[in-house]
């Protein structure tokens, strides 16, 4: 399906940095007006700024994703500044490296009401115009989307659910013109890992292990391009998690025992 990209408006959340702010990039070079959203006011307005100097329409709108209230009132703000949206991209996210023995249950409920509820919450806003106007619905989730991930129970519950709900909203909405489209990236060079949760809710200090090569945020958001304009159901991003999505479905036990022989380090507790 081809697409007339000029003039169309894509909503990013999580906009202000790594991939998010590589999708309003990529698209805005293509014509497409960008409303960046993001926590962060101060960055949030200095990225929007700097994307208008290279010829990029843009504007910063300042939301906490885990807010149902803040969502609703930052959609709406999109909607009535641009008309509308096209191109919704769920991208706002927390993760969490730590034992589910030594995670507070208030971990969990801090990681699903960002990355879950607060993809649930944008969507929920914006349906209405996504249906109008027959928009895609980008969801960034993970390969601890489709596998078992040690360290990080919380982190791939709440990308679970995330395949759950989007997957199932896309045969909803699919005979009225609207295409849901999962994002699987693997480890990428951002600033989300640094800020990952402990199991006491402060910032963890567990060393992460990376599985192969860092791909980088241009890399995935050239993807997330592609598959938009392929409409494409999931994309799943580096060999590495190409490989985990086919070994964890045709041999599971097989996949559980390699993941966790080279993540085990991560949950050996340091001083």
């Amino acid at each position: 399906m081809k697409y007339q990209l000029a003039g169309k408006v894509i909503a990013v959340t999580g906009g202000a940095s790594g991939i998010g702010l590589a999708i309003c990039r990529r698209f805005g070079r293509e014509g497409i007006r960008v409303a960046l959203i993001d926590m962060n006011k101060e960055e949030a307005s200095r990225r929007a700024a700097l994307l208008r100097a290279s010829g990029i329409e843009a504007k910063a709108f300042t939301c906490d994703v885990s807010s149902e209230e803040q969502c609703f009132q930052t959609i709406q703000a999109v909607i009535d500044t641009f008309g509308g949206i096209d191109f919704l991209i769920n991208n706002a996210g927390i993760t969490q490296r730590s034992a589910f023995v030594d995670t507070e249950t208030s971990v969990y409920k801090k990681v699903m009401d960002i990355n879950f509820f607060g993809a649930l919450y944008c969507t929920k806003a914006a349906i209405k115009s996504l249906i109008d106007r027959k928009g895609v619905i980008v969801v960034t989730s993970s390969h601890a989307g489709y596998a078992p991930l040690l360290g990080r129970t919380g982190y791939s519950a709440s990308k679970h659910a995330l395949h759950g709900l989007f997957e199932s909203l896309r045969t909803e909405v699919k005979d009225k013109g609207v295409h849901v489209m999962m994002l699987c990236p693997g480890f990428t060079k951002t600033h989300l890992q640094q800020r990952a949760l402990d199991g006491d809710g402060s910032i963890s200090r567990h060393p992460q292990s990376k599985v192969g090569t860092e791909d980088t945020p241009e890399h995935v958001a050239q993807a997330v391009f592609k598959g938009v304009i392929k409409r494409k159901r999931m994309v799943v991003l580096t060999p590495t998690g190409k490989m985990t999505y086919f070994l964890s479905r045709l041999a599971p036990g097989l996949y559980e025992k390699i993941m966790a022989n080279m993540l085990k380090e991560e949950l050996i507790r340091r001083p």
